[in-house]
């Protein structure tokens, strides 16, 4: 009888796509067993990598747009539609994220989520009826107010005019005006993939915990914070919304509150959700195996890292089926994967070498590493 094996990594950081690694994988499965049903499902948390990995696991598209970015000036940003053609699905980084500022430009006073908003109405106006939005890696602390003044929201001063741009200004805001928002956020839904439980503001808020990797100094992460704070005043005075305490408000410097407060959002983490519009269980049927991975493996895996949810996921169908996952570096008390779903961890280094070297033999060494346990296993 033949195998059929499911193959449902993540992306390799600074080597491989999951879609890549995916390919990588199955070519060594099919070294030992030609005739074996691949079923491949290239898989991401939430973070980086999962608009490419939604719309390879649903044969989606994608497209490209200028918009603005969070220092202001304009970058191009990638998105996608899937497969279904009515689910969007966005990286607020491509817009607004760390990767575009630098030690010298780093200022999270002025940075802005605006390019955010303007990648939901891309969507919005090609008639997209949900949004899924990963909200990691940003560069900004303003509450997600950018993203709503791009969504049409008037955030006014006393005088009646806009608020600046960035965290640094919040503390201007006097009314938010709904008039102008787009008419279809009543209707589109937003499924937020965070792993960031955070309050908005306090110690453990937004600022305090986040601030200082985006450049934020300790007398910046005080005006920041206290500007949130009076943000999330003026959103319950005049949205009816309270959102300082809501877990999870302070991801992505507040973003999260953002979401809630201007758009029909939910949080869920990011390897739900992307599992779930993958359609992984359904795929999982039937198979006698499952491979899995990333770049690095270790306990931290079990909180909610792609391969410690594909385990799940493939266990709850599978119960008596092995997951194997594959590995750039292997790291410390990986026994507690054993206990979550994952049957065994192996690297796919072949021994010492320089990191170039090992990013530029990725694809064979992942391909010999698959082949490798294939053989054992049969």
């Amino acid at each position: 009888m033949n195998k059929k094996i499911l193959v449902a990594p993540d992306s390799y950081k600074g080597s491989l796509t999951a879609l890549q690694a995916s390919e990588a994988i199955s070519t060594g499965i099919k070294r030992v067993l030609p005739d074996a049903e691949i079923v491949s499902l290239p898989m991401a948390d939430g973070g980086e990598g999962t608009v490419q990995s939604l719309v390879d696991a649903t044969e989606g598209n994608l497209h490209q747009l200028e918009v603005v970015g969070p220092l202001g000036t304009p970058v191009t940003a990638t998105y996608g539609i899937l497969g279904d053609g009515k689910t969007g699905v966005i990286e607020m980084a491509e817009a607004s994220g760390i990767g575009y500022v630098n030690d010298q430009t780093n200022n999270p006073l002025i940075t802005t989520t605006y390019g955010t908003g303007q990648l939901i109405l891309a969507c919005i106006d090609q008639g997209i009826e949900e949004i899924i939005l990963g909200i990691g890696g940003s560069a900004t602390n303003d509450g997600g107010a950018g993203m709503a003044q791009a969504l049409g929201y008037q955030l006014l001063d006393s005088d009646g005019n806009e608020i600046p741009y960035g965290g640094g200004s919040l503390n201007q805001l006097a009314s938010i005006q709904t008039s102008q928002a787009h008419p279809a956020l009543k209707k589109v839904k937003l499924i937020v993939a965070s792993d960031v439980n955070n309050p908005l503001c306090g110690p453990d808020g937004a600022s305090n915990v986040f601030g200082p990797q985006k450049g934020a100094t300790k007398e910046m992460i005080q005006t920041l914070d206290q500007n949130l704070a009076h943000y999330a005043e003026i959103l319950k005075k005049d949205l009816a919304v309270d959102v300082i305490d809501t877990p999870g408000a302070g991801a992505a410097g507040g973003l999260g509150a953002g979401l809630l407060a201007f758009t029909q959002s939910e949080m869920h983490t990011g390897i739900e959700i992307v599992l779930e519009y993958a359609k992984f269980k359904e795929f999982a049927v039937g198979c006698d195996l499952c491979f899995t991975g990333e770049g690095g493996i270790d306990f931290q895996t079990k909180f909610g890292k792609t391969p410690y949810g594909v385990a799940q996921a493939f266990k709850a169908v599978n119960p008596d089926k092995k997951v194997i996952a594959i590995a750039g570096t292997v790291g410390e008390d990986i026994e507690e994967l054993y206990e979550v779903g994952i049957d065994a961890v192996f690297s796919s280094a072949p021994g010492a070498a320089k990191l170039e070297e090992l990013i530029e033999q990725a694809t064979f060494n992942l391909a010999q590493t698959a082949e490798n346990i294939v053989r054992v296993l049969v």
